[in-house]
Order: structure tokens, then C-alpha cells, then sequence
């Protein structure tokens, strides 16, 4: 299951992306506009500028704006970025395998064509396709 961290994530960038000039966007107004806390976007954004999706500044004039374009920002790296883990079963969560049934497992192959299939349809959308997501839309965050 993909946390409120996950989708409001992905929500805020759509706001910065939808809101975006030259200046930076105060969270405050974010916060407002998706009717997220603010305690709760605080916690989110240092997890986006440490990866370098957003930029921020203090003081007057402040807040956070995208360090790239709308189609630069992939759902799949939003989420590996602010998910635990998005394996559907434990022993694909880590680079290795270490199972001792990983050998001889009949289940193991669907696990792991069910997570390349879900990794690669995050990764096939971008903050700019959800732009232009109409309200009623395919994509529900």
C-alpha cells in the first residue's frame, strides 16, 4: 500500500509544477491549496530537496520550487524515494534474495513480474501527464 507520504509527495510536486515561475512557492499555500498539515509537508519536503526534486529558500520571498521540468519528475523515483518498499512480497525486498525457497519457489516468478510490472508503470508516468489529468481522470492520488 503507497502512504499519505508517497501520495502527497507526488500531490505537492504536481502543485509546485502547476504553480511554478521564477519565484518559490511557500508551503504554507500548498499546504492550503492540497489541504495537507503543514507539520506533515515539513516532513516531506527535505526528502525531495535531499534528492534534489525541489530547491528551497528561507526568509521573505521563501519556499520550495521544482529543480526541473513537469516531465522530469517520474512517479516510480517519487515513490522509491518516499516508500519503505513498494516489493509486494518480503523476499523481493531486498537486492539479494536470501529465501531459502527462492531455489525452488513456484510462486516467486509472479511476485516478481507483478513488481516489474508495477515499477515500470510508475515509471511510465510523470508529474507532467498527471497535469493534465483532468478531475473524474484515469490517476487518483
Amino acid at each position: 500500500m503507497i502512504s499519505t507520504r508517497g501520495r502527497y509527495a507526488i500531490r505537492v510536486l504536481i502543485d509546485l509544477a502547476e504553480h511554478r515561475g521564477e519565484a518559490f512557492t511557500p508551503m504554507k499555500e500548498v499546504a492550503k491549496r492540497q489541504e495537507i498539515s503543514l507539520k506533515y509537508l515539513e516532513k516531506i519536503m527535505p526528502l525531495l530537496s535531499k534528492a534534489n526534486f525541489v530547491e528551497g529558500q528561507h526568509g521573505k520571498g521563501g519556499g520550495y520550487r521544482l529543480t526541473m521540468e513537469p516531465e522530469g519528475y517520474r512517479v516510480g523515483d517519487i515513490l522509491r524515494l518516499t516508500e519503505v518498499d513498494l516489493a509486494p512480497v518480503a523476499c523481493l525486498s531486498e537486492p539479494v534474495n536470501t529465501c531459502p525457497r527462492a531455489s525452488f519457489c513456484r510462486t516467486l516468478p509472479m511476485w516478481q513480474k507483478y513488481y516489474e510490472m508495477t515499477l515500470s508503470y510508475f515509471d511510465s508516468i510523470t508529474i507532467r501527464d498527471l497535469m493534465q489529468v483532468e478531475s473524474g481522470g484515469d490517476y487518483v492520488i
